[in-house]
């Protein structure tokens, strides 16, 4: 079993008041670190915005194929709405362990606002993946799920806001030429953010209808997500919330959906039981670090963590370091039922004109373009 590593920690008062320091964003992302930096200290809605937000993706995960199938967007390549068996990982393989529900956080900016704005370079028909209009559950199917992922988000790119200050100010003195705030202007600005909704399907789960592959039958540790790196700038990361979904009803129609209402000032399903801890403690994020050692790393369920991207390696020169990272799969036998993982991903990205290379002048649209390309079923 990987050791466990202790991911460098900061509050957000210090992130607010501008006292972390450049040895500590060094340690978190430099060139030796794991990539990876933890806010303590958050909003205090946050704990409950995530446990309602990771919730609705066991519910939405268990909608009938019929439903989901409606979710999709095949012109985007996937990112917008529903995904599930249409990324390649590792040795080509199809990704079916997984779902992801993709939503564009345009919003940020302006509460009108569903995607990017198109550009002369880039639009709808040229670049889909990141300008085709969110497609939402409806309300009477999923009721409260569309503001509670904009809440949740709203807050996380607040904090990495702040991130990006700090980052701001270490490359300011040790990057000669650099932007003055442009970390934080590019974050703070940013149409293209995009939040991941994740339901990692239990493991003893059946075959999904319609799709044949053998991705997971290795047995490897990255099975429910293999090795990669992010391509933003930070991407921001809640704990994950362990569902045993033989013990609860995960439902949305018929008698289990009506329990699960909750009448308050707003409709919505309510939050699911969480398990204490991974039935499996092996289970879980894991980074690869900068000496080829794996190490585990644990997120607490009151903080967001932030993790470098290879936009943020290429806008510092390298002075930050993108991570490799993957998630490893909670095993069937050592647990009691079906135990699903849900999470979600907020990758903080730049518009898809401003330059992430600013020596070879590329902008972040030519370079997410080559990515998707890469990582997604031709």
């Amino acid at each position: 079993m990987a050791p466990l590593a202790q991911a460098v920690t900061v509050s957000l008062e210090e992130l607010k008041n501008g006292t972390v320091t450049s040895e500590t964003l060094r340690e978190a992302f430099g060139p030796d670190s794991l990539g990876i930096l933890v806010v303590k200290d958050v909003p205090t809605e946050f704990e409950s915005l995530r446990r309602h937000l990771l919730s609705y993706s066991s519910y939405l995960g268990n909608l009938p194929k019929s439903e989901l199938d409606k979710l999709e967007n095949e012109k985007s390549k996937y990112l917008t709405g529903w995904s599930l068996g249409k990324e390649t990982l590792k040795n080509g393989q199809v990704d079916t362990l997984k779902g992801s529900f993709y939503a564009n956080c345009a919003f940020y900016v302006d509460p009108a606002l569903s995607c990017a704005a198109p550009t002369e370079e880039f639009n709808e028909d040229n670049f889909p993946e990141y300008l085709s209009p969110n497609i939402w559950p409806g309300e009477a199917l999923l009721p409260g799920f569309k503001p509670t992922l904009e809440q949740l988000c709203r807050l996380i790119i607040d904090v990495a806001v702040l991130v990006a200050r700090a980052c701001d100010r270490f490359a300011e003195t040790e990057i000669l030429g650099y932007p003055s705030a442009y970390l934080e202007q590019v974050v703070s600005t940013s149409t293209t953010t995009k939040a991941r909704l994740l339901h990692y399907y239990p493991d003893d789960a059946p075959a999904k209808p319609d799709i044949e592959t053998a991705a997971g039958e290795s047995g490897d540790e990255d099975d429910w997500c293999a090795t990669h790196l992010d391509h933003g700038c930070l991407t921001g990361l809640t704990s994950a919330m362990f569902v045993n979904e033989a013990k609860m009803a995960p439902a949305v129609t018929g008698p289990a959906f009506e329990s699960n209402m909750v009448n308050e000032q707003a409709p919505g399903l309510a939050p699911l039981p969480e398990l204490a801890t991974s039935p499996d403690p092996a289970a879980g994020l894991y980074i690869k670090s900068r000496t080829g050692e794996t190490v585990q790393v644990k997120i607490p369920r009151d903080c967001i963590a932030f993790q470098t991207g290879e936009a943020l390696e290429r806008i510092t020169g390298g002075k930050f370091k993108a991570v490799p990272h993957f998630v490893r799969g909670a095993r069937a036998a050592l647990s009691d039922g079906r135990i699903a993982r849900n999470t979600l991903a907020v990758f903080t990205q730049p518009n898809l004109g401003d330059e992430v290379d600013m020596e070879q002048h590329i902008t972040f649209g030519e370079f997410a373009r080559g990515i998707v390309a890469k990582n997604t079923v031709s």
